[in-house]
């Protein structure tokens, strides 16, 4: 497996690294993030229509770009160390890995080329509860007719309150675990679906409630099998493992460089205090920490790729769920420990409003617990190794 990107890779590397670095600055972060939306709608246009983000893991039938997880992996880690707010994550990261594992060839033609050209947003609604396991779906689906009626509360839905799209997942009444699960896709807008955003402690990315009460929904908004979702919908939840993981790779990347520019500036005794050997072994650790979440969420989107491709290699697809939860593990302590690191090296200014180490430090512990904390995710590697449930 080739750990080094190859020249178009380091290409968009540096065309977002660039274009992130212009748009995406300390102002534009904090004016997005009061909004009303929580995201720029011109800025976001532009993301659609001049570099086609949203676009470039969606095959080119579909209207997409065709490239693979690991160039999506590249923008995120760069999207990540500018905290970007935008529905990417939910659109590219959650929806769109969802439609392209469970929707049938109609479904895809009628809602992949609105999503890669900036026309829909989208997100994942699945969790009633807590958690982010089988028996977190609590959400109840019954037939009726030839359609279905959807009830239930829906929690921790990413940019809930703002998409245009929404894949929701329900049981059956009765039904336990893995069984009885299914996905659905739905206008956000339709009569029945209620939300509200929630208020948390990451105000660059928003999160809100949805409820259903008596969703009527026709049988063309079904994806794959009725009662067999959670297969697609485990899969999924694993992409969006892989794609935070590279996003906090990026914000923790940020939070050192933030650091080490402040230490080289900050003078104390006559001296930068960059010269003090105790800061510098504290820089040297989070950057040892750094690089091992780097080679994590990439070993991972490597893998990842192999899923999403129709003719990937299914003996290195079935690492998939160990390496995404390695990634998700890692890169959240790395992240959470990298931004706590970077108040402490700021001293006295580092958690005040004016300096941007807070910001990340907010969102690397919002992100720590979404989608699973590094505990749950060592807990699920040390089952899958051990062959035994807890």
């Amino acid at each position: 497996m080739e750990f080094a990107f190859s020249d178009e890779q380091e290409m968009i590397r540096a065309s977002a690294e660039g274009f992130l670095a212009d748009v995406s600055d300390s102002a534009a972060v904090r004016a997005a993030m009061v909004s009303e939306r929580g995201f720029d709608e011109a800025l976001w246009q532009r993301l659609c229509r001049e570099m086609y983000w949203p676009a470039i893991h969606i095959p080119e039938a579909y209207g997409g770009l065709g490239l693979g997880f690991v160039e999506l992996s590249i923008l995120l880690e760069q999207m990540g160390r500018r905290l970007l707010c935008s529905p990417f994550f939910a659109t590219a990261c959650m929806a769109t890995p969802a439609l392209l594992l469970a929707a049938n060839e109609q479904q895809k033609q009628r809602w992949l080329p609105l999503i890669a050209d900036g026309i829909l947003t989208a997100t994942l609604a699945f969790s009633s509860a807590n958690g982010w396991a089988a028996k977190d779906v609590q959400a109840t689906v019954v037939t009726e007719g030839e359609g279905f009626v959807l009830d239930g509360t829906l929690n921790h839905v990413l940019d809930g309150h703002s998409a245009d799209f929404l894949v929701i997942a329900a049981r059956v009444p009765g039904s336990a675990g893995e069984a009885g699960i299914s996905l659905f896709a739905v206008d956000a807008d339709r009569a029945g679906i209620e939300r509200q955003m929630l208020p948390t402690m990451d105000q660059t990315r928003r999160q809100a409630r949805v409820q259903l009460k008596g969703l009527y929904l026709s049988a063309d908004c079904l994806l794959g099998e009725f009662g067999a979702g959670w297969p697609h919908l485990e899969r999924v939840l694993q992409l969006a493992c892989i794609g935070l993981a590279a996003e906090q790779t990026g914000g923790a990347q940020q939070v050192l460089d933030l650091s080490v520019a402040y230490m080289q500036e900050r003078q104390q005794f006559g001296r930068p205090i960059a010269s003090f050997q105790a800061l510098k072994h504290r820089a040297a650790d989070m950057m040892l920490q750094v690089e091992c979440a780097r080679s994590a969420s990439y070993y991972a989107a490597c893998l990842a790729q192999e899923v999403l491709d129709p003719e990937g290699n299914s003996q290195v697809a079935a690492e998939l769920p160990l390496a995404a939860a390695l990634a998700k593990a890692q890169c959240s302590e790395t992240y959470f420990h990298c931004a706590s690191e970077s108040i402490q090296l700021h001293g006295g200014v580092g958690f005040t409003w004016e300096y941007d180490p807070h910001l990340y430090f907010k969102r690397a512990r919002a992100s720590e617990s979404f989608l699973g904390a590094p505990a749950w995710h060592r807990e699920r590697i040390a089952v899958a190794i051990l062959g035994e449930q807890p």
